[in-house]
């Protein structure tokens, strides 16, 4: 594709060289780059793309595009010159994969907890309709039945677009993505046309990066404000932010809810560890699901399959046959009469969320253990919080190891600590070894207990120093059930 072709839907402050030159792949990593290709430095959190400007040369690049422009410029190469590099990216890598988001439905799902969930179910769903589908979140990407690994919840802009290409040209008829405050705010999804948008909720994370809960729900309302006109927002009435979130939008505003008149209306019927009985807009349905947080995530996605042109009754049939998300309320059932739920929850209102399924179950009949960590590098001011709600729903408590990174586990484990009160700590003890957390949860469970193992859920790893070690909550309980 010629320079001047993938220019079109952006305004350079200045081009310096010919824009005729033929340009065969664009990248934002200088070590992808090879002969021909477009050279795109943005200046990132970690490092700074300019800085690679004269090796992604060396490699090949015929072209860069820069927000400022380097004080030897080499013959032969065309530079562009542009206001906003991550503005840019997405814009570019839009155009050279082929404009993928105006051949597809694309849908987007944005909040603190659920977008895994609600993304990957909308897509069983709609495989279970018989279309070609794509998906790409935090447990993986698919296009159609191929799985593609994935690193980050919404992936680099350069990844993102050949990942939509792929799926436009594998005859995806529908994509369904989660979109994360950050990508929000790097402008990774750029240039993408979204048919619509899914707010779940909005709670405490990731409050290293964006430092205040308003500049994360900032980033979360832009990709409403973003929304096209023609297209749906879908928006939780049961978050305090919900409608806050569409009030600039462009597009048509719907309303879901479990406690308030709304268009997707639900109610919980009955619970139980095998699942729920739900009310959906006047129409029952039975599902593998448990908890009032799944009947919000699943009264999403049965609002957002209707505005995508589904009959109620035909998604509600699809509904009934879905099943949780890996590492989501994953239940293990132990020989000896106690239950072990793996799950994600690693924000102080995920776990509160899940516990307080447990407690809908059990309705008092048995204990609750809960195995939790907080992950290192990360926003420690959630770390007191997650230990005191731990706490105050759970019967006992273990602090463990999630994820240290780069920080000492014990330390973590004392942040934790330290938003417990004298009660609090009668019922609590720490152990750094998560195995070893686990195996003591598992040894002071009675007959009807249930063990909630959080912070993990999918990942089968723990990432300490730098170095990823294969480790599973899901294996690692089921193998301490079996005696080994």
């Amino acid at each position: 594709m010629k320079l001047n072709e993938l220019l079109k839907t952006i305004q350079p402050i200045q081009i310096i060289g010919s824009t005729e030159t033929e340009i065969n792949g664009v990248n934002i990593d200088s070590r992808q780059i090879a002969d021909g290709h477009l050279f795109m430095a943005m200046h990132g959190t970690q490092t700074d793309g300019h800085a690679y400007i004269p090796a992604a040369i060396e490699k090949g690049a015929v072209a860069i595009l820069c927000e400022d422009l380097p004080d030897e410029r080499k013959e032969g190469i065309t530079y562009i010159q542009v206001k906003d590099s991550e503005e840019a990216v997405g814009k570019v890598a839009t155009l050279f994969y082929g404009d993928p988001t105006s051949k597809l439905e694309l849908v987007g799902v944005t909040g603190t907890n659920g977008k895994t969930t609600i993304a990957t179910l909308l897509y069983h769903t709609f495989r279970y309709f018989g279309y070609k589908v794509g998906l790409i979140s935090t447990v993986c990407n698919y296009i159609d039945d191929r799985a593609v690994p994935t690193e980050h919840t919404t992936p680099d802009p350069i990844t993102l677009n050949r990942l939509l290409g792929e799926m436009a040209d594998s005859g995806c008829k529908y994509a369904f993505m989660e979109v994360s405050s950050h990508s929000i705010a790097q402008k990774r999804i750029s240039g993408l046309r979204f048919a619509g948008g899914i707010f779940t909720n909005l709670t405490r994370d990731h409050l290293d990066y964006h430092k205040t809960v308003e500049n994360y729900l900032k980033a979360k309302k832009k990709f409403f404000d973003d929304m096209p006109k023609g297209a749906f927002s879908l928006t939780n009435l049961d978050d305090k932010n919900g409608l806050v979130m569409t009030q600039n939008t462009r597009s048509q505003v719907y309303t879901y809810s479990l406690r308030s008149l709304s268009d997707f209306k639900g109610r919980v019927l009955e619970s139980h560890f095998e699942g729920m009985l739900l009310d959906f807009n006047n129409h029952e349905v039975a599902v593998h699901f448990i908890g009032r947080f799944n009947a919000s995530n699943l009264l999403a996605v049965f609002g957002a399959a209707v505005l995508l042109g589904k009959k109620e009754e035909d998604v509600l049939v699809a509904l009934s046959t879905l099943h949780p998300v890996a590492g989501r309320f994953d239940a293990v059932r132990s020989p000896k009469g106690f239950t072990a739920i793996v799950d994600y929850a690693h924000t102080p209102d995920a776990l509160v969320n899940v516990l307080n399924a447990i407690h809908g179950v059990l309705e008092g009949k048995g204990k609750v253990i809960t195995v939790v960590g907080a992950g290192g590098n990360r926003d420690k001011g959630k770390r007191p919080i997650m230990a005191k709600e731990s706490a105050r729903l759970s019967d006992r408590v273990i602090i463990t190891s999630d994820n240290p990174r780069f920080e000492e586990p014990q330390d973590i484990i004392n942040d934790m600590l330290a938003g417990l009160d004298k009660d609090d700590m009668q019922k609590t003890i720490s152990i750094v070894d998560r195995r070893d957390a686990i195996k003591t949860a598992c040894m002071l469970a009675q007959p009807g207990d249930v063990i909630l193992i959080a912070g993990k859920g999918h990942e089968n790893y723990q990432e300490v120093k730098g170095v990823k070690h294969h480790f599973d909550d899901k294996e690692e309980v089921t193998r301490i059930m079996n005696g080994e």
